[in-house]
Order: C-alpha cells, then sequence, then structure tokens
C-alpha cells in the first residue's frame, strides 16, 4: 500500500512540474514578468496596420485591438517591424510575441499556431481607370500580354500564381508592393482585400475595381501565435470571445470603416 502511496505521488508531483514548466515556457509568463507584449506587424496593409516612418508609429484597426488587448493584460504594447516573408519566421523564433491580423492559410499553419479569427477577407482585382475597359472578369486576366504585380510572401502572391499561369507575374519585395507597380504603369493589376481595396480606391482617384462575378478566397483573419503554446492561445482566444461579446471588434472595424 505504501508502494502505491509512494508511487501516486511520484506521479502527482511530475505532473505539477510538467504544468509548471509548460507555465513558465508560456509567451503569457514572459509577457507578465516582463510587463511587454510584443507584437509583430508589417506596417503597410491599410487600414489594419500602417506605419509613420517620420515618428517610427503605428496606426490601424491592428494597432487598436493589439493596444487594447495590450491594456487587459497590464502591460505596455511593443510593435515589432516585419515583413510578409518572415512573417511566420519571426513568431517561431521568438522575435515576438504574436502578429496582428493575418489570412488563415495551409501554409502558415504549418509551423504557427493561429487565434480564433474576428474579421474575414475577400479578394477582388483592381487596375488603372486607363486599363479597365480591357477587363471583364478574373478569367481576361489570365493571359500572356497581361502584367499582374505581387508582394513576396503574402497570400496573393500564392492566389496570383495559382489563378493566373498565363499572366506576367511580377513579385516586388516589401516594403513595396503590388498596388505601386500599378500605379507606376509597369503592371496592369494587382488584387487585395475588400478591406485594403477600399482604402486604395478612396486615396488614389485613378485606381479602379475590375468588374467580375464574384470576390475569390473568402478568408477568415486571426493572429498567429506560437503552435506549441496552448496556455497562451488559449487566453488570447478567450480574450476575443469576452470582446467579440461586448462588440469591440464590430465598434473598432467601424471606426476603420471595415
Amino acid at each position: 500500500m505504501k508502494l502505491f502511496k509512494t508511487f501516486g505521488l511520484a506521479l502527482g508531483l511530475a505532473a505539477g512540474l510538467a504544468a509548471g514548466a509548460a507555465t513558465a515556457q508560456s509567451a503569457l509568463n514572459d509577457i507578465l514578468s516582463g510587463g511587454v507584449l510584443k507584437v509583430g506587424t508589417t506596417g503597410d496593409w491599410n487600414p489594419m496596420t500602417v506605419r509613420d516612418p517620420a515618428t517610427n508609429s503605428y496606426v490601424g484597426y491592428d494597432i487598436d485591438v493589439m493596444t487594447q488587448l495590450a491594456t487587459d493584460l497590464g502591460v505596455e504594447v511593443e510593435f515589432v517591424p516585419t515583413d510578409w516573408k518572415t512573417l511566420v519566421n519571426g513568431v517561431v523564433a521568438g522575435n515576438y510575441h504574436m502578429t496582428g491580423s493575418a489570412s488563415i492559410s495551409p501554409a502558415r499553419l504549418k509551423a504557427a499556431g493561429y487565434s480564433d479569427s474576428y474579421i474575414s477577407v475577400e479578394i477582388f482585382p483592381f487596375t488603372t481607370d486607363d486599363k479597365v475597359a480591357n477587363f471583364d472578369g478574373w478569367d481576361s486576366i489570365n493571359s500572356g500580354d497581361v502584367k499582374v504585380s505581387t508582394t513576396l510572401g503574402t497570400t496573393f502572391e500564392k492566389n496570383v500564381r495559382t489563378w493566373f499561369p498565363e499572366a506576367d507575374i511580377t513579385v516586388v519585395e516589401a516594403p513595396a508592393r503590388g498596388f505601386q507597380e500599378v500605379l507606376a504603369g509597369r503592371s496592369d493589376v494587382f488584387i487585395t482585400s475588400n478591406i485594403e481595396g477600399a482604402t486604395l480606391l478612396e486615396k488614389f482617384p485613378n485606381l479602379r475595381l475590375i468588374d467580375v462575378d464574384a470576390a475569390r478566397a473568402p478568408t477568415p483573419i486571426a493572429m498567429l501565435l506560437p503552435q506549441q503554446d496552448q496556455v497562451w492561445i488559449n487566453y488570447v482566444n478567450s480574450w476575443i470571445e469576452l470582446k467579440k461579446a461586448q462588440s469591440f471588434f464590430q465598434e473598432t472595424a467601424v471606426k476603420w470603416g471595415l
């Protein structure tokens, strides 16, 4: 009987140590002990995250969301510059505790975890007013005499290669963006989300939405998190659920015209 009691105590101790180790290894523990939530953000997705080079500060929907998360955690927020091609690597390497909004994709899921989704996007094609008459739908873009530009490391890059295999594809590296190639006349078409597209149409009067029968690739958006850190993932998901119930995400979306 004594042997079983000793064995039971040993199991209990082992479980307690394992739980303690898991907590110690969690980003949540690091955030609370260090007093800083580090968030990777690209600063080039208007109106989600926009960086002002003059002040090195950020504004946008994502920025408001992450600032509120830090406030509720009782810590400061630090926005860590990153780009789309290294966004996942930064989470895996521990350069930041999480990212701002990113589309959920099977490729990213192989290396990183995701929070629950709180907003979604769908994809449209765009061109300039002098070329819009050349296109009458998605299929008209998939032609060898059409130049399509996109940004390296984004889900848009993968979509462009899949949807327009016959087109002349140009891939630019951040901080350059696909839409800038179209505005400069070096490309004919770019694709982006309905979220960014609405902002670009308002900012650049010569941009036009190509008339298509329907948007493509409706995709949920979420935060990238360390894949093995279930403690941190659970916290963030519970926080998202709470903020949804309090209409925080809805109110923030209205603020940024989403």
